[in-house]
């Protein structure tokens, strides 16, 4: 069957590959779309440490079930469905947990083992969901998880003022997560457009940083207490800081992604300001259905999200224009079947 192959950075084929034949308790799914993230722009340009080469990408799936299992008849022929990408090998301290997105020794779809961006995959159905969603919804579902179990990690609710740092594909899904859950949501970045999409996302204020002064502007909005949870969604040193810095006493930061280099600290707010911070990796079944219900409900600008969808024979194409200019694409779908 084809599949899109990354050969080594910056070399992508079209290729043939063996038709999966599903185990015992697999679910054959014909890929319909698979959306394109940061990992995979890592990936292809050689910057992701956790790949390996050759790789078939793609963990952003809508597919579409082909055969009827008699041992779940509840995925019939037809339908359509996304997945969760992870694996958990049920044995280390964050499965035994009950915390499964953050297993030790996951391997995600697209990065440790091939991923989705072939005619046809064969997942477990314990990965599976359905929605009353296009495939253009359901190729979304997974990358909003993440910034929706960030939300999660930080115990947001309607009474908390939530500051977002950086409105890319992640923090904007941190950005929907934060309005869904009715919370005063201030979206920062320093991308005009970015920042139009996430009021349409739900945010309620915006900073831009070429333009205003971060810090005063949040005191200005939090009515100088700070907001009472921060989420660092770039990945940069200066902004790990200022999300300690920025956050009110008693706080909550939530880290998303992790700088590539170390970060130094001022301790002392850690404990003067006696904070919660937080890691947040993946997404978990409960954000998942959280993503699909905020989708059903139409509360998040799908259209406006996804800049590019093109046939998987224009994948290499769009793959190189994407890396040479990274900020003239927001969200990229293949089509593949």
């Amino acid at each position: 069957m084809k599949a899109l192959v990354l050969q080594q950075p910056g070399e992508v084929t079209i290729g043939h590959v063996p038709y999966p034949t599903p185990s015992g308790d697999e679910i054959l799914l014909q890929v319909r779309r698979v959306g394109l993230c940061g990992s995979d722009l890592n990936s292809y340009r050689g910057k992701n440490p956790m790949i390996s080469y050759p790789r078939i990408l793609g963990h952003e799936v809508a597919a579409t079930v082909v055969e009827t299992s008699k041992h779940h008849p509840q995925f019939t022929a037809g339908l359509n469905v996304t997945l969760s990408p992870y694996t958990q090998c049920r044995k280390c301290p964050s499965c035994l947990r009950g915390r499964p997105n953050a297993c030790q020794f996951n391997e995600t779809m697209g990065v440790q083992r091939d991923g989705a961006l072939a005619e046809y995959i064969a997942v477990p159905p314990g990965k599976l969901y359905t929605a009353n969603l296009n495939l253009k919804e359901l190729c979304l579902v997974e990358p909003l998880t993440v910034g929706f179990h960030s939300v999660a990690r930080g115990r947001v609710t309607s009474e908390d003022t939530v500051a977002i740092i950086g409105c890319g594909g992640i923090g904007l899904g941190a950005v929907a997560a934060s309005g869904f859950r009715r919370a005063r949501t201030i979206a920062i970045d320093v991308d005009d457009n970015k920042l139009s999409l996430a009021v349409k996302a739900g945010a309620t204020d915006t900073i831009n940083t070429t333009r205003e002064d971060m810090h005063a502007k949040l005191q200005e909005l939090t009515e100088g207490r700070g907001p009472d949870i921060i989420i660092e969604a770039i990945g940069l040193p200066q902004t790990f800081r200022a999300a300690v810095e920025e956050v009110a006493f008693t706080g909550r930061v939530v880290y998303i992604g992790y700088a590539k280099e170390p970060v130094a600290y001022e301790t002392r707010l850690f404990v003067q300001k006696e904070l919660d911070i937080l890691g947040s990796r993946n997404a978990l079944p409960a954000d998942f259905r959280e993503v699909i219900r905020m989708l059903e409900d139409h509360c998040f600008p799908v259209d406006e999200a996804v800049s590019k969808i093109v046939p998987i024979e224009n994948a290499p194409t769009i793959l190189k224009s994407w890396s040479d200019n990274p900020a003239s694409f927001s969200k990229i779908m293949i089509e593949v079947g």
